[in-house]
């Protein structure tokens, strides 16, 4: 059975690109466009990874990790940012994100 993955990110053109890479390893994708989103098809969907862009509107990515990491705590996690720094990988990392990577 295929990998149900969540990508959350405020870009569209983000989200195209990561959703069909990951339909071309023949991944199950889900899209959220912000962080309300976001909770709401963790909730309903399940998946079995989030890939999550930190710096959003409304709720950014390390309030959504705080919430996933609250209310599923074996759920991973991997940051997103085309604006990371240090120490926001620390941050997130402490706060239980499976892993940090740059955005293209």
């Amino acid at each position: 059975m295929p990998k149900l993955v969540l990508v959350v990110d405020d870009e569209p053109e983000i989200l195209k690109s990561v959703q069909q890479i990951l339909l071309d390893e023949s991944y199950e994708v889900l899209c959220a466009r912000d962080g309300h989103e976001a909770l709401k098809k963790t909730e309903e969907e399940n998946p079995d990874l989030v890939l999550l862009d930190i710096k959003m509107p409304g709720l950014d990515g390390i309030e959504v990790l705080q919430w996933v990491k609250t209310n599923h705590p074996q759920l991973p996690v991997i940051m997103m940012s085309a604006h990371g720094t240090i120490e926001t990988a620390v941050k997130a990392t402490k706060l239980g994100a499976y892993d940090f990577i740059e955005k293209p």
